[in-house]
């Protein structure tokens, strides 16, 4: 996996279902047999982490909330 370029952690740390709560880890099971997959997780100082998915086609992101919903029009920025 790429190293993330700032901080040299990895995008999806190997404890990234540990760092969602149960109706995350829920939502992301669902979406995956959709395609997609977790691209990587945000971790803001003193905040909670943010996972972010992306579409089998990897055209569409999405966050995943806390309550296991998708945000299709989140309002991050992504690096290419």
């Amino acid at each position: 996996m790429d190293k993330e370029k700032r901080t040299g952690e990895e995008p999806v740390p190997d404890n990234a279902i540990e760092m969602l709560n149960p109706m995350q880890v829920r939502a992301l099971r669902q979406i995956e047999s959709y395609g997609w997959q977790l691209q990587f997780i945000r971790r803001p100082l003193f905040q909670d982490p943010v996972p972010v998915v992306i579409d089998a086609d990897g055209k569409k992101i999405g966050i995943l909330e806390e309550d296991g919903r998708i945000n299709m029009e989140p309002d991050i920025k992504v690096r290419e």
